[in-house]
Formats: C-alpha cells, structure tokens, sequence
C-alpha cells in the first residue's frame, strides 16, 4: 500500500497518516512513514519525544548527504544517477509504534522542472520508496501535491484529502483533487476530521456530491485527541478513542478495497 494523505494546513492530516501507519503496523507490514510538511510533526504522533523528534535533520537539510549524492565533479552540474536505498536504511528512525519515519523536509514544486541537488535527492527517494519498495508506505503532505512528479503520483494507490466542514477547507481540497487527477491519480477520498455533529458531517457530504468528489468516512470531535496533544503524548496508543477507531477502520478499508486494485 502507498498512500498519500494531504489537506488544508490544520484539518489533522497528520492524525490520520499516523493512524494509518500504525495500522499497517499491527497488520504486519513493514511500514515507512514520510513527514513531507514543511512544519514537520509526524514524529510526535507516532510516540517520538520532543526531544527525540528535535534532534531528526530532514534529508533536504543534510547537505553532506545531498552534496554525497549528487556531487559530479563539476561545478553547478549535478548527478542524477545515484542510489537512494541505503538513505531508508541510515535515515529512517524507529519508533514507539514500529513504524520507520523518514523527515524529509520542504521541497516545493516537485514536478516543476527544477533540478536543484536536494530536489534530486528527494525526487529519487520518493520514487525509490512508492515504487521499488514492498513495504507500505505512508506520506504526510503539504496541502497541495505539486511536489510529487507525476510519474510518482501515478504509482501511489490512494490519496485522501482530509478536509473539515470550514468552506476554505473544502475548497482547498477539489483544488487538490484537481491537481491529483491531472497528475495521474485515480483513488482519491476525502476524509472528513473533527466532524462535531451531522450538520457539519451534512456540510462535507453535500459539497462532496456537488463537486463529484467521494467521501471515504468521517472521523469525529474528539477531545480526548485534544487532551493528548496538549500533555504532548500521541493519542494513537489508545484504541478505544472514537477518532482512532474510525481511522483503524479506514485502515482496513484501503487494504481490503483499494489495496486490491
């Protein structure tokens, strides 16, 4: 499985890539989890300290390893041709829920034509990962998808837009859908988070059905989430919280339907 889970900025995108993680771990895949955001916290929701997660260098700020990569000899002219395996296995840092988390840092307009040395390195490992890999992978991403290329997005099995009932957020997310169709995408679900009541589940639903866009489930207000966010603890270590029910659910359903496509 390689999913990719994007939103608005602050609709819980990360919960949900967390979640996901944690699922295919404990259905006994390998899993590797990508933190592509630009403010980078997927490490905390899957049980890394503070601390621990402070001391992660995302792969587009390691310049020795990039300059390693890339270098050709000469100046302003860059190797593209180069291995990226050995990067999951020295880069990837273990964590409480047994998924591996790579940071890979802020890298804008994938797809764009630019060629820039940490582009390159990025470009390779987001490649290598959904595509030669076996395990399952999971990756947090900045609202948008033009940092993928699309020869990449064509090779992951699902996107989900996390979206809330704020029209903004609902808005954001058919202009990701948009950019995912165009780029080769074809299982693409929103996913509605913090849903209070059926007046904002209705709100999501309608302008889902409007917009031609499926509705994949709905992940209720949770103040327990809240609670564990503000001790600092990841609320994925508890199973009986509603929000981390749902998500165990969407777990199971991408493995049994979209897995199978």
């Amino acid at each position: 499985m390689k999913i990719a889970v994007s939103g608005k900025g602050g609709v819980g995108k990360t919960l949900l890539a967390g979640g996901l993680a944690r699922g295919f771990v404990e259905r006994n895949y390998k899993t590797i989890a990508i933190d592509a955001d630009s403010s980078p916290n997927l490490a905390l929701t899957l049980g890394l300290t503070a601390e621990e997660a402070r001391k992660i260098k995302p792969i587009s700020d390691n310049k020795e390893l990039v300059e390693a990569k890339t270098n050709s000899g000469y100046n302003g002219v860059y190797n593209l041709n180069f291995r990226v395996d050995d990067i999951v296995h020295d880069y990837s840092v273990s964590t409480p829920l047994g998924v591996n988390l790579i940071v890979m840092g802020t890298v804008r307009s994938m797809g764009a034509g630019c060629m820039c040395a940490p582009t390159a390195v990025i470009r390779a490992l987001l490649r290598y990962l959904v595509v030669e890999t076996g395990e399952a992978v999971v990756m947090d991403l900045e609202a948008g998808v033009e940092h993928i290329g699309r020869g990449t997005a064509r090779q992951v099995d699902v996107l989900l837009i996390v979206v809330d009932s704020n029209f903004k957020s609902l808005e954001i997310a058919k202009h990701i859908y948009d950019l995912a169709f165009e780029a080769g995408m074809k299982q693409l679900y929103l996913v509605g988070n913090r849903v209070m009541n059926d007046e904002q589940k209705g709100a999501i639903q309608n302008f889902a059905d409007e917009n031609g866009l499926k509705v994949l489930d709905f992940i209720p207000f949770d103040t327990k989430i809240t609670e564990s966010d503000m001790r600092g603890k990841t609320p994925l270590l508890n199973k009986e919280f509603s929000s981390v029910k749902t998500i165990d659910n969407i777990c199971e359903f991408l493995l049994k339907e979209a897995g199978s496509i």
